[in-house]
């Protein structure tokens, strides 16, 4: 069967060497410890060839649709942030090119720069043949509801092309308030992977509900990752504690979501978060993913195999949805 997973990374050393390592820091990169009993994902990442082939290969994925991984251009001002990004996706494009029916690509944009997003956008999907953008997390503690993202958003809606919200590191107030003065490594596990990368996603698609940027760009498409960022298990919650106070939007938070957000299972195979996932968003809406490096592909595959769907049903999640959505040919 094909299998796309749409979640999975990759970098580019010599682009990052550009970044200044000041900035980096205070957006809280700190070296991070590699698994124990498998390969490390900071040495995979930066590998798109056969290593990466091989892995696909032996967990039956037919296509990776790849982004960048931090840190990256969102960590850059100005003119130099527009070329990092735009380096990054010629170095993608080149990468795809040589293995187009295994790789697609989502582009990096220069976040801190939002005027010259909706550009590097546009040249990505119409010249470079990406399928859309993604994202990590805010950029100078802004969140895609910002005004100066307006052109940004209407670009993605122009060129009918999803923007994917990826979590990132929280910022530097965040960090200290809920997650300072833990033992070592706990402090980052409890800010991303192991929850509040989750939280701030699912914030950061709900200010898009809540400021009306839905409902003012009805016809966005947005990816969310990790079974839906905990969304799913709050929608109802979410509608009636918001009932009195959203007279100013056209639908109730939970309907804009279920329109225009598909999620994805990425870093998440067991089954109880993948039910609440079905029973809210319907299996139209989900998407598989792996999150290669950070989680292997053969845990994908685990997955895939486990899941209690009808065979239609496991088209639509293993390729269907995704094809339909980011127009791969099949």
């Amino acid at each position: 069967m094909r299998v796309v997973a749409l979640e999975e990374h990759f970098t580019v050393p010599a682009l990052v060497k550009r970044i200044d390592p000041a900035a980096i820091s205070r957006r809280g990169f700190k070296p991070r410890k590699p698994p124990v009993g498998r390969p490390n994902p900071m040495e995979l990442v930066p590998e798109i060839g056969e290593i990466r082939l091989k892995s696909m290969d032996e967990a039956g994925i037919t296509v990776q649709v790849l982004s960048n991984t931090g840190p990256g251009p969102d960590l850059v001002p100005g003119p130099d942030g527009v070329a990092i990004a735009r380096e990054m996706n010629d170095y993608l494009a080149a990468a795809v090119a040589k293995h187009p029916d295994r790789f697609a690509g989502f582009a990096a944009l220069p976040m801190q720069s939002p005027d010259a997003c909706a550009a590097e956008l546009q040249r990505s999907v119409k010249e470079l043949r990406f399928r859309g953008a993604l994202i990590n997390g805010t950029t100078e503690g802004r969140f895609l509801d910002h005004p100066s993202y307006d052109g940004l958003l209407a670009a993605a809606v122009q060129l009918d092309v999803p923007i994917y919200i990826h979590p990132h590191l929280p910022p530097e107030p965040v960090r200290q308030a809920y997650y300072a003065d833990l033992p070592d490594g706990t402090d980052r596990v409890l800010a991303t992977a192991g929850w509040g990368w989750h939280q701030e996603t699912a914030i950061h698609v709900l200010r898009m509900v809540m400021a009306g940027t839905l409902d003012k760009h009805p016809k966005l498409k947005l990816i969310i990752g990790h079974m839906g960022e905990m969304l799913p298990v709050m929608l109802a919650r979410i509608d009636e504690t918001s009932a009195a106070d959203i007279e100013h939007l056209k639908r109730p938070p939970s309907r804009q979501i279920i329109d225009q957000v598909w999620i994805t299972n990425s870093g998440i195979f067991s089954q109880p978060p993948f039910i609440a996932a079905l029973q809210t968003f319907g299996i139209d809406r989900i998407m598989f993913s792996v999150d290669y490096p950070y989680a292997p592909n053969r845990k994908g595959r685990e997955f895939l195999d486990g899941v209690a769907l009808s065979p239609s049903d496991k088209e639509k999640l293993t390729h269907g949805n995704a094809d339909a959505l980011l127009k791969l040919k099949a």
